[in-house]
Formats: C-alpha cells, structure tokens, sequence
C-alpha cells in the first residue's frame, strides 16, 4: 500500500512529523521532488531533528529515496548522514541514478539571479540554495545526474561542456567574474569523490525499479512531497514557486510508479490550522499593521462562525501575528526567516483538494491558536465584486483578492499532552468546531490533529495504513 503526504498550502505545514508518525507502519519512505531547500523538522523524545534532504522516515529507520524528481546536494546529504550517525542513528538512504546534481555554480546563479530580479521589484524569495538553477539545467537537457557521479570520465565531459555555458552567462550577462564556483578542476575533484562514497556505500538505485521490486514484496511505501501545493510550479502562484511538483501527482514522475499506484493509496493533506509564508507573494489573509488583508463579506453567520465586515491589519492583527510566530517557531528551518502569518484560507485549501485528490487532511498546530484574543479563516474572497472561493489561475488576480473572514470561538489553552492521550473528544469544543468546519468545506475526513511538535502530541482519528 502507498500514502502520500502533500502540503496543503504554501509549505512548512508540518508534513515531516507526519511523514515520522505515518513511518511507523512503512517500509521505505521516498522524497519524489524538490532538493535540500526543503526543510523539514522531526521531533522524537523531545530530540528534534532538522533535516533539509533525508527523507524524514530516517529517523524511524526506515529506508528512505530521493527520487528522480529530486536535484540532490552531495555536500548537504553526506552532512546529514553523517550527523545523524554521530547522533546514534544509522540512515538508510537510497539515491536515484536519475536525480539531477546540485552544483556549487547552481547556487551562486540562484543568488545572482535573485539579487537582479530584485533590482526590479521581481524577486521570488528563493532559499537560495540553487534548486532553480538545477531544475534550469535539467529541462535544458544539460544537467549532469547522480549516475554520472560515478565515471569520472563522464563527469569531466559534462561538467566541461556545462560549466563553459554557466561561465559565460554569469560573465557576459552579469558581467561578474565565475569564481571559484565555475573552477571544473576542482569540482571534478570534489565530485568524484562523492560519487565513490555513492558506489562504496551502494546509495545508488534505478528508482521505479527499485520500488516497484519492494511494492512487489509486500512493502507499505510513504511519498514525501516537499513544499506546499500553492508553490507548485504548475499549481501555485506562478511565479511565487518552487521549480517542481510538490503536488501528488509529482509523486509518480519523480518516483517512476504509474499514477494507478499513487491513486490507489490513500492521498493526505497536510494543513496547519493557520497561514505561513516564507517570501514573497500574495497573502490575502495576512496579519500586519499595514492594512494588507481586510473583509468584505455581508452575509449573515452560519453555525460553523460568522463572516464580518470589519477589516483586519490593525496593531490587534500584528500582535496576533508576532504570537502566533512566536508560539508556533515560525522561522524557515532552511534559512531561519521569520515566516509571514495569516488566518487559515480555505480558498487555497478547495484548490489543493482538486489538484491533489485527498482522501483525508492532517491538522497540525491546532494549540498555536489557543486563547487568542479573536479567531477567523478566509472563507473565501471578494474580487472585483464577485465571491471567489477558490484559487485564482494568476498571481496578478489573486493580488486583487480580499478576504471574506469567518469568525470562529476561539478555544482556551489546556494540558495538551492529556487532550492528546485522551483521544479527539477531548479536544475543546470550539476546536472540534473548526475541524468540522474544515471536513465539510473539503468534502473530506481530518485524519489526525497535532497539538505539539512531538509524535506523540498528535491525535490519530484515521490510520491510513487499516481504512476499512
């Protein structure tokens, strides 16, 4: 059997702690896309792991892949492995042959390139970690894979024809001098060396072979998106995206299993029970002192909550920004960026259960909300005078958007330890309230709430693994 576990929104949902508690029952956890810009962190005993690249099963020692939809950073990955080694665990890691590389001149054009586009106002907010450039190299057909790590000789060719190209873009477009970054000497040196710590280690699989063999053999395998759906590139707000797809349809390209495979596992949601952002974009229902998100909604409340008209973005909305930020660690594990905050937008939510598929939701970070002064969702938008309650197809568009909030109770802080032993019915009233709120506007079951980082702060409903 499969699952695969999609972020729901725009990344740092929290599906890392799921991906660890749904691990428990799997055989082989696979990352099919996105690079080390993926930060995803795991709790354990009160331990917390910061992972960028290994996929989160390791922590449960589980065999983990980075599929052929990944761009992989040798550098950052044996880092990984090897702290985690020397914290007492032993990572099983598989590569994909087919997985492109992450050079040393991929994330000096990814900072080059940012650093321009900023000049004019266009800058997306990369990581900079160089994973644009690498998925550039790919569809260009000039990119060099994990399987040319290991002949030397083949390195050298392409690294000699990739690199000459690399250099004369960042000297005669950005008339900068290449750098060290462009030295293929040295990077043939460095590069080699890790693709014989591939070869000696034997890390390297052909993956849909690979998975397919352990499907075959009875194996539950977990998918692991990175990222979110609304910076697919495909399915988010272009240009505000990542240059893969954290979608589940990402699931069976980056990992070489038909899309029957993937559809008939059970597909999960990852939702946090608010909005985060790391970058730039549109964020219809932020929370800031400038006015940025305001309703327009007249009707009257329904018995899930109330839509208003009063605006947000005053100092009230900025303080319950900074504490939701603050109780919540909303700071890029990747890049330690505060995150920009906004109410949970069910917009973006009704488009992730389209594209997606969803067979059921995980709502994480459900105590970060505890005892605020006031509560509300976007529950859909205003634009031009018309409703909207999904996605708009451009950035440009769903700039223009307004927030239609619906009011909820807020629920009190409690020992959220005892809630989560205890079971879903302990959950305060008003929260179970928001959840139901949340089935029925997503035509979908909540699997599992988390109330804490840890894997046992999370309430299980549904178990994937035995849906009868």
């Amino acid at each position: 059997m499969t699952v695969t576990i999609v972020g729901s929104q725009l990344g740092d949902e929290g599906k890392g702690a799921l991906v660890d508690r749904y691990g428990g029952e799997a055989d082989v956890v696979v990352r099919y896309q996105g690079g080390d810009n993926a930060g995803h962190t795991v709790v354990e005993d009160g331990e917390e792991y910061a992972l960028s690249l290994v996929p989160s099963g390791a922590i449960r020692g589980k065999v983990g892949v980075l599929g052929n939809g990944c761009v992989v950073n040798p550098r950052t990955l044996f880092s990984e492995l090897d702290d985690l080694r020397e914290r007492g665990l032993e990572p099983d890691v598989r590569v994909a042959r087919r997985a492109h590389v992450v050079f040393p001149y991929h994330r000096r054009l990814d900072g080059i390139e940012e650093e321009a586009k900023a000049e004019s106002d266009q800058e997306i907010g990369t990581t900079g970690r160089g994973i644009g450039p690498t998925y550039e190299d790919k569809a260009a057909r000039r990119g060099i894979r994990v399987a040319d790590l290991l002949d030397p000789e083949v390195l050298r060719e392409k690294l000699e024809y990739t690199v000459e190209r690399t250099t004369a873009v960042i000297e005669n477009v950005y008339e900068l001098d290449a750098g060290e970054e462009c030295d293929v000497d040295a990077l043939h040196e460095e590069y080699a060396d890790y693709g014989r710590r591939f070869r000696e280690e034997g890390m390297t699989v052909a993956c849909g072979p690979f998975l397919a063999e352990r499907r075959a053999a009875g194996d539950n395998v977990v998918f692991e998106g990175a990222q979110g759906t609304c910076i697919d590139i495909d399915h988010g707000n272009y240009p505000y995206v990542t240059s893969s797809n954290p979608t589940a349809g990402g699931a069976t390209v980056g990992t070489g299993l038909g899309p029957t495979v993937v559809g008939d596992g059970e597909v999960v949601g990852v939702v946090k029970a608010y909005l985060s952002r790391v970058g730039s974009g549109p964020m219809p229902t932020e929370l800031d002192s400038d006015g940025a998100g305001h309703t327009t909604g007249d009707e009257p409340g329904q018995a899930t909550g109330n839509e208003t008209d009063q605006p947000t973005g005053d100092d009230t909305d900025a303080a319950i920004a900074a504490e939701i930020r603050d109780r919540g660690g909303e700071f890029g594990t990747v890049t330690g960026r505060p995150r920009r905050i906004g109410w949970l937008d069910l917009p973006i939510l009704r488009h992730a259960a389209r594209v997606n598929g969803f067979t059921g939701i995980a709502v994480n970070h459900l105590d970060v909300l505890a005892g605020l002064d006031k509560l509300a969702v976007g529950h859909a938008y205003e634009l031009d005078g018309e409703r909207v309650e999904t996605l708009p197809a451009t950035t440009e568009t769903w700039a223009r958007c307004e927030p239609i909030l619906k009011e909820f109770d807020p629920w009190p802080d409690v020992d959220w330890d005892a809630v989560a032993a205890e079971g879903y019915d302990a959950l305060p009233e008003s929260a179970r309230v928001y959840l139901a709120y949340l089935e029925s506007e997503l035509d979908t079951e909540v699997y599992t709430v988390g109330v804490g980082p840890d894997r046992e702060q999370t309430i299980e409903r549904v178990d994937p693994w035995n849906r009868v």
